[in-house]
């Protein structure tokens, strides 16, 4: 395991390519402090931040797969600025507002054998995401199709519009209207997105 360590970035993501899972195992756990703080210091909230930390990974996965890494520069300062974009589509997208996915995505906890979402954290976390859809269902119509469409099918506003035959304004009107009323009904049901 030692060896492992002290293996370069570069030999490991090698590795990874190949098909040696365990690679990327090393390189999460060798940068996970890192790569967390940096994403915990911009989003302040840990729930976001670790969206943000699963959703790297994910894309780091993803482009390593398909062949698109280059090593230009080092492993470390590739996955921070993959990192940095999604922390700033997390604010464009949510302008703020936590987003409400399905579980249903990859989980890259599962990769390195990370005990953090306990029996605990996920009752809590299911119960949140139940409050939730029972506000969801409280919107009017209108409101409740862009946003479903938005947050949970990860629609694009042009998607939205397509699908619901109005007009790309009228959809961001709706999403707009649809995240204060949610904002309202969280705040009265005093619900608890984040840490």
């Amino acid at each position: 395991m030692m060896r492992k360590n002290s293996t370069p970035d570069s030999t490991l993501v090698k590795d990874f390519i190949k098909g040696n899972e365990k690679s990327l195992a090393v390189l999460i756990n060798r940068h996970q402090q890192r790569l967390y703080s940096f994403i915990y210091s911009k989003v302040l909230y840990r729930d976001i931040a670790e969206d943000v930390f699963q959703d790297t990974f994910i894309k780091v996965i993803r482009t390593l797969k398909k062949g698109n890494y280059n090593e230009e520069g080092k492993f470390l300062p590739w996955v921070m600025r993959i990192a940095h974009n999604l922390v700033i589509d997390h604010f464009r997208k949510t302008n703020r507002m936590p987003a409400f996915k399905n579980t249903e995505e990859f989980d890259i906890f599962s990769v390195i054998g990370d005990g953090n979402l306990n029996a605990e954290k996920k009752m809590i976390q299911e119960q949140i995401c139940t409050d939730v859809r029972a506000l969801i269902e409280e919107l009017p119509a209108e409101q409740k199709e862009v946003l479903i469409m938005r947050m949970y099918k990860d629609m694009s506003f042009k998607e939205i519009s397509e699908n619901t035959g109005v007009s790309i304004n009228t959809a961001l009107g709706r999403m707009r209207y649809a995240l204060m009323n949610m904002r309202k009904l969280i705040e009265n049901n005093k619900i608890i997105l984040v840490d």
